[in-house]
């Protein structure tokens, strides 16, 4: 019989995008399916400009084809496949997309026979936590850091470090989808009343905002800012993994900077439903249960 192939069509940001990518690499790993990565359909109309940023990563997987990708005619093509499978059991459709937010457990009865196409963010550790080892095997960075990280790395493993991770949905001093502060001031209350002389290490997509807007309550506090969100995200994620404890914000990109951490005895503390008004943050299977909501 001929070995089975998952194409996964990579999109969104870089916490998404691993979301996507571990999804589909535990879909491969328990079917002995070939995993093949369609690195650029997903991001051609992308309104934010984002690219495919898993190259970071020892991640074997090639990359697929222009026939592999639907070329040509890739978007009439793929939105004539979704509307086919909806007509076909989950269990047997050769496209498979995410229909909601929720965990759905279906994908991990999925037995793929032949080509199957793959899309969506699959946001939760349920659709890869049996096989953790080999993601976190995955995301090892390929190549070494700079020198200034390399410092940060240092300073960190020199302390009780706390990961602090602030994301900027929405113009600092509005109301939207940013955690409020109210949320960080809670949060490390909760570790200064458990952890001792605890540093916080804060990162942030908008470091003179959150200095000016999220003012801290701590003395020992080091705002991580030499590393550009936009070129290299990665390096950010990989001192946040570094850290012991982790304030992660209503993000996938911090989610993932706790996730990653070797630490056996880390404390994640996330945003509880109550906390946040995004959508995205609101929905069945996205925290672990061992992570403290507040």
């Amino acid at each position: 019989m001929k070995k089975a192939k998952i194409i996964v069509r990579i999109s969104g940001g870089l916490g998404n995008q691993l979301f996507t990518y571990a999804a589909a690499r535990r879909l491969s790993l328990v079917n002995n399916a070939e995993l093949v990565i369609d690195d650029e359909t997903g991001f051609l109309r992308d309104i934010h400009q984002r690219s495919y940023g898993l190259d970071v990563f020892s991640i074997s997987a090639r990359k697929a084809t222009d026939t592999e990708k639907l070329k040509p005619f890739g978007r009439i093509r793929r939105r004539i496949l979704r509307t086919q499978a909806k007509r076909i059991p989950f269990i047997q459709r050769a496209y498979i997309y995410q229909e909601e937010l929720d965990f759905d457990s279906r994908l991990l009865q999925l037995q793929p026979q032949g080509t199957v196409y793959m899309e969506g963010y699959w946001q939760s550790e349920n659709y890869f936590v049996d096989v953790a080892n080999t993601i976190r095997s995955d995301l090892r960075l390929s190549s070494a850091l700079n020198a200034p990280n390399l410092d940060t790395e240092a300073a960190i493993r020199n302390c009780c470090a706390i990961a602090l991770h602030v994301r900027w949905f929405n113009p600092p001093g509005t109301t939207g989808q940013n955690a409020p502060s109210d949320y960080y001031r809670r949060a490390v209350a909760f570790f200064e009343s458990r952890i001792r002389q605890p540093h916080y290490f804060v990162f942030s997509d908008n470091a003179e905002a959150t200095r000016k807007h999220l003012p801290l309550p701590v003395r020992n506090a080091t705002y991580v800012n030499h590393n550009d969100p936009d070129s290299s995200p990665y390096a950010d994620l990989w001192l946040m993994s570094q850290c012991d404890h982790f304030i992660i914000a209503n993000s996938t990109f911090s989610w993932w900077g706790a996730w990653l951490a070797a630490n056996p005895h880390k404390i994640i503390v996330a945003p509880s439903v109550a906390t946040v008004s995004a959508p995205a943050w609101t929905f069945r299977g996205l925290i672990p249960e061992a992570w403290h909501r507040i």
